[in-house]
């Protein structure tokens, strides 16, 4: 199965960090019919037919790791492109 390894410093606080996630978190339930759930207070797991993952919140870094299904292997580099989007609009 393909895989998915993005990591992307940021600066905000942990708090701030984990705001950002969460509404990340509910757009992809929104818009994908993602399930999400916080493991603990740092790291969102996510998943759905076809793809699962997990977002963990650092001090200073976001890192978002990924396994794709067969369904989506085809489509990795769209779906790495839009992650970097989001995390480069929510943590530059």
């Amino acid at each position: 199965m393909p895989s998915i390894d993005i990591r992307r410093p940021h600066r905000l606080s942990a708090v701030e960090a984990h705001a950002v996630i969460d509404r990340v978190a509910a757009r992809m339930r929104e818009k994908f019919q993602v399930l999400t759930q916080w493991q603990n207070d740092t790291t969102l797991s996510f998943e759905r037919a076809g793809i699962s993952g997990k977002i963990a919140v650092g001090p200073d870094e976001v890192h978002v790791s990924a396994e794709l299904g067969m369904l989506f292997s085809p489509l990795k580099g769209m779906i790495e492109q839009e992650i970097r989007r989001k995390l480069d609009e929510h943590f530059a």
